[in-house]
């Protein structure tokens, strides 16, 4: 599960494993410290590795410096391709619900903030991270199924098309 903050990656994520009994894993867990202290992109690769080499999983996020590892063992992708306005909204409306405790998606002791870093983030998500990921499926994702959705609308039929 990929695209940027507030899409809704980690809800559709959860609901995914819950239909279909897989197990979810969120790279903002394995990143994040508290304190939302980074870790290193190293540890983030070496404790998903043995993620990605289980036969089965779901992953929720993007960390550019993963991608190709994921992309090249995932049977099927989900990209959501919001626009920015549509995540920019959902990133709002994520840190007005979890104000002053941490999501569940999220490294205990990170809690949830809105501020000028990651704004600034999801306002250049489509201009930075989204080459970084159409190299990544271009270069290691042409045996996955792509399911691209571009409106939150059609993220519900995106849930159905795995689940049936």
């Amino acid at each position: 599960m990929i695209g940027c903050g507030g899409t809704g990656k980690s809800t559709l994520s959860r609901i995914l494993g819950e239909r279909l009994g897989l197990p979810v894993h969120h790279l903002d867990v394995m990143f994040w410290r508290a304190g939302w202290q980074p870790g290193t992109n190293e540890q983030l690769a070496a404790e998903l590795e043995p993620v990605v080499n289980s036969e089965h999983w779901i992953i929720d996020g993007n960390f550019a410096s993963t991608l190709p590892m994921r992309v090249a063992r995932a049977d099927a992708i989900v990209w959501l391709d919001l626009p920015t306005h549509e995540a920019l909204w959902g990133a709002l409306r994520r840190a007005a619900h979890y104000r002053g405790r941490s999501r569940p998606d999220m490294a205990e002791g990170c809690v949830e903030s809105f501020d000028w870093s990651f704004l600034r983030w999801v306002l250049e998500f489509r201009e930075k991270s989204r080459p970084q990921i159409e190299n990544a499926l271009r270069d290691h994702g042409g045996h996955a199924r792509l399911i691209q959705v571009t409106r939150r609308r059609d993220i519900a039929a995106a849930a159905a098309l795995l689940t049936s």
